[in-house]
């Protein structure tokens, strides 16, 4: 078996608003979540009731996704701010 090895290499990873869209992102799943809330006996008596959950956890999870970009972010201005007074 041959070992396969990349024939270019890797691209950049893409940088953009990435706090802003898992904001964005955990309020949509916190939405979902509150629309579906009136009608958990329907979910319920057809065994849906992880849509529910589905979206809680999706909510939760996206509230540690903001933690971390936010701390990511603050450490690369950081590096960035310390490289910048070392080159002066």
């Amino acid at each position: 078996m041959a070992k396969w090895t990349p024939k270019h290499e890797a691209p950049e990873p893409l940088e953009g608003p990435v706090v802003a869209t898992i904001t964005g992102g955990t309020i949509l799943w916190f939405v979902l979540f509150l629309v579906q809330l009136p009608f958990y006996g329907w979910f319920a008596d057809h065994g849906h009731t992880w849509w529910l959950w589905t979206c809680l956890a999706g909510a939760g999870l996206g509230c540690i996704g903001v933690w971390y970009v936010r701390r990511r972010d603050a450490a690369i201005k950081g590096d960035t701010a310390r490289k910048a007074a070392a080159e002066r």
